[in-house]
């Protein structure tokens, strides 16, 4: 199991054709790769959020685009693609007393897949992962 902070931008976007292309065509042209994405769209506008595996920030990109971003960290764990990991993961955090305010992931079509966590508290989280999950 392999854990690492990313970091996710959560922007506001309308909901009109071509928005997404014009907000993900600007990590595009900083060259930072969208390792993950969610959406809440309702009526005429939406709430898009990015988790990129870059070190640097491009807040500054977005904002001066024009877009109302806030930044956020976020714990990315590879793992096993197999039933009960994500209760697993759940239950060791749950009583550690760490709260999961958002989750989204995937497989990566083997016998993996990656979790991104937006967690109560981050370092306590990454420490109970490495601990008693055996996360590296």
């Amino acid at each position: 199991m392999s854990v690492k902070l990313i970091r996710q931008y959560t922007v506001f976007i309308p909901n009109v054709p071509g928005a997404l292309h014009k907000f993900v065509e600007l990590f595009a042209n900083e060259g930072v790769n969208i390792i993950g994405i969610a959406s809440e769209i309702r009526d005429d506008s939406g709430v898009v959020r990015i988790a990129v595996d870059a070190d640097r920030k491009v807040s500054h990109v977005l904002t001066g685009a024009g877009f109302t971003t806030i930044e956020t960290f976020l714990i990315s764990i590879e793992m096993p693609d197999k039933p009960g990991q994500l209760l697993r993961l759940a239950k060791v955090l749950g009583e550690n007393n760490i709260n999961i305010t958002t989750v989204y992931g995937t497989s990566f079509g083997g016998d993996s897949g990656r979790l991104l966590l937006n967690v109560s508290d981050t370092d306590r989280a990454l420490e109970v992962l490495k601990t008693e999950m055996g996360a590296k």
